[in-house]
């Protein structure tokens, strides 16, 4: 998926909808030409009755020499919570949204983080 947004050019994304969150992961590229993640986690917030919904975004921006740190970092932690909660799944979450079209089974992991 290819999306213009403002300034940053979106060269490839995926949507992980979860409750009333749902996390994107959008690939960009900085000033100096390299690749980046961007993960943003959006979450609805019903207000009172009358009033109109509005969204939560909280962003956290990945840069290709952390990755690796980042995927030993998350392992190590998801590997703590299942040892210790043993209600953690790791099948993929179902997806019945037509529109995405990722429909590879990869084994990703349903994750919620806050920040």
């Amino acid at each position: 998926m290819n999306v213009e947004t403002g300034d940053k050019e979106i060269l490839y994304s995926r949507a992980i909808k979860a409750g009333k969150r749902i996390y994107y992961l959008d690939v960009k590229r900085n000033l100096k030409d390299d690749l980046f993640l961007a993960i943003t986690e959006s979450k609805k917030i019903q207000p009172k009755e009358g009033v109109q919904a509005t969204f939560e975004k909280h962003k956290i921006f990945l840069y290709k020499e952390d990755f690796e740190k980042f995927i030993e970092g998350l392992s190590d932690v998801i590997g703590y919570i299942q040892q210790h909660n043993g209600d953690v799944s790791t099948k993929p979450a179902e997806n019945n949204d037509p529109d995405d079209n990722d429909t590879s089974d990869s084994g990703d992991i349903k994750l919620t983080i806050d920040f």
